[in-house]
């Protein structure tokens, strides 16, 4: 009985830190999203339509979303480390650091790796 309740307990720690990067990453992502959705007319930005930020918003939310259906974890982490490859190389251009954009891209790859490693490996 004992053995049952430490199996219960470690796969519940188990599910919890695997489950802790994404939703880290998360708490980045749907903040970010939501500003560019609910205020399109920032200024300061590299193109300053507020059609594209929308657009731009609507993909962070899409994209979160895949990226925490446990099926579609590859489309997801696909669109968020497209749409942060375009921020690092935005952030190049303007001549601002780039090295924490660049930390939450491999930390957007890292949780999905952690989440689902077999679709990272080779088949034979």
């Amino acid at each position: 009985m004992a053995e049952r309740k430490t199996a219960g307990k470690q796969r519940i720690l188990s599910s919890i830190l695997i489950w802790l990067p994404s939703l880290v990453i998360t708490l980045y992502y749907i903040p970010n999203a939501l500003d560019k959705l609910l205020n399109p007319y920032q200024t300061g930005k590299i193109v300053e339509s507020a059609v594209v930020m929308i657009i731009a918003g609507t993909f962070l939310l899409v994209g979160t979303g895949l990226f925490l259906y446990r099926k579609t974890i590859l489309i997801g982490t696909s669109m968020l480390v497209l749409y942060m490859t375009f921020i690092v190389l935005i952030h190049m251009y303007k001549g601002k650091p780039s090295e924490v954009v660049i930390l939450i891209l491999m930390a957007t790859i890292f949780a999905s790796y952690i989440r689902q490693p077999h679709l990272f490996s080779q088949k034979p």
